[in-house]
């Protein structure tokens, strides 16, 4: 949770929440002769204070994020409950004050008010875990050829000759612009992968060169075939 902005939003709530207790009870008792203060006062009054709680609980959720991309999605919904609050202070307000308006009226706008704000919430969290997760199952479809990428270009440094050094570039060049994504069907040759690559790196510091050109061909003949089976799955 993003403590600073929560806690600014928490002092509009509490001027907000003053302001209508002000409101309610500084004005008299009687307008032009009318009572203001009756039982239906008290029971609205109890009312809409709940509903100033729930706009505040409301805030808490879309600042309650345990990621950017959560707080960056939910960062709109801080106008949504700040425009809710001050409808909300607007309405209860005048409900309150004048004493021939329904109060029942009053608080069913008040909880309407905070419906729309926690339909809102409810909305840019799962707008927000959707991303999340999909930012997250991309991260791991990518992670395993670019760990194999990487490896293949610290191989281009450790090799002695230039023929070494051009057959870990054509190594390196083909997982680069082999297709990034998983698949558990996958797995086994990408693990032939990791093993041929590693068997590779170790002839790299022999400097044998026709061994090394043996290697890196039959390590391309995999990454040929796993970007066969990619094509095959999509």
């Amino acid at each position: 949770m993003n403590n600073k902005l929560f806690q600014r939003y928490f002092l509009i709530w509490l001027i907000s929440l003053a302001a209508f207790n002000v409101i309610c009870f500084v004005v008299p008792a009687e307008i032009a002769g009318v009572p203001r203060i009756t039982g239906s006062f008290w029971t609205a009054y109890a009312f809409i204070t709940i509903a100033f709680l729930g706009q505040l609980v409301c805030a808490w959720f879309a600042l309650k994020a345990d990621s950017l991309t959560k707080l960056f999605y939910n960062m709109p919904l801080l106008t949504i409950c700040r425009t809710g609050l001050i409808l909300m202070l607007v309405i209860g307000s005048l409900f309150m004050l004048v004493p021939f308006f329904p109060k029942w009226l009053g608080v069913i706008l008040c909880f309407l008010i905070l419906a729309f704000t926690a339909i809102a919430v409810i909305k840019a969290n799962t707008a927000a875990e959707i991303v999340q997760n999909t930012e997250t199952r991309i991260r791991k479809q990518t992670s395993t050829m670019r760990e194999l990428t990487a490896q293949a270009e610290s191989l281009i440094y450790q090799a002695k000759s230039e023929e070494a050094k051009a057959e870990c570039q054509k190594v390196y060049d083909a997982l680069r612009y082999s297709d990034p994504m998983a698949s558990p069907a996958l797995s086994d040759i990408e693990n032939s992968i990791f093993v041929q690559l590693k068997e590779f790196a170790s002839l790299i510091k022999t400097d044998n060169e026709e061994v090394v050109k043996k290697e890196s061909e039959e390590l391309l003949i995999f990454i040929q075939e796993r970007n066969q089976k990619c094509k095959v799955l999509k």
